[in-house]
């Protein structure tokens, strides 16, 4: 998904990069599969293996306090943190998310109509249910979507090797019992204006589903 968008390298207050729970750059997550093969057939999250093993890390900064800490395998399954820390010492919550669908827009006037779906109250797209909007809530019929700066790195140099604009919005569905499977619809564009429209789907980790 990253592998087109490039942008220049800036460096890290710290030469260290965050290690969450264990989990950093360069090192292999081993994951329990119930934590999703529970919800069966329900499920459309397209993933089935018990291990990740990480090339990419990426830390983005909430400006509210918060951070969220991505690390990526080199077929774009996305681990992700988020904490009221930058080091990733107090995490509140923990998401494994693949790839479902990749579109490079031929134009800018594909954008508008993008940008819409993700303010919108559902989402859907071909092969997939319809998911209701899951920050926010639903009650509004339009919301506008987060927005914020990813910083990603490729070694533990302590350098930004490329920064990406993303524009997301998060929806879900309830699947029986307790379960929900999740919708992260993203615009994003790299500083060379390379843009890209993401369709992810995900589920829930607890801290005790996976070890690093």
């Amino acid at each position: 998904m990253f592998d087109r968008l490039f942008g220049r390298k800036q460096a890290l207050e710290t030469s260290e990069l965050p290690v969450i729970r264990n989990v950093t750059l360069g090192r292999t997550v081993m994951l329990d599969p119930l934590a999703w093969r529970r919800f069966g057939s329900e499920l459309l999250f397209p993933f089935d293996r018990d291990t990740l093993v990480i090339v990419a890390q990426g830390l983005v900064d909430l400006n509210d306090g918060g951070f969220v800490h991505r690390f990526y395998t080199d077929d774009d399954i996305m681990f992700q943190a988020v904490s009221n820390d930058r080091q990733g010492q107090d995490v509140t919550d923990v998401t494994l998310f693949a790839p479902w669908d990749s579109a490079y827009p031929s134009s800018a006037a594909e954008r508008p109509a993008w940008k819409s779906r993700l303010s919108a109250r559902t989402f859907t797209a071909e092969g997939l249910p319809e998911y209701r909007r899951f920050w926010f809530g639903d009650e509004a019929s339009e919301q506008d979507p987060v927005t914020f700066w990813e910083e990603l790195h490729d070694d533990r140099d302590g350098i930004v090797d490329r920064r990406i604009f993303q524009t997301c919005m998060l929806f879900g569905r309830d699947l029986p019992g307790d379960g929900r499977e999740l919708l992260l619809a993203i615009d994003q564009e790299s500083e060379a204006g390379e843009v890209s429209f993401e369709i992810m789907l995900g589920v829930a980790l607890e801290l005790g589903e996976f070890r690093a």
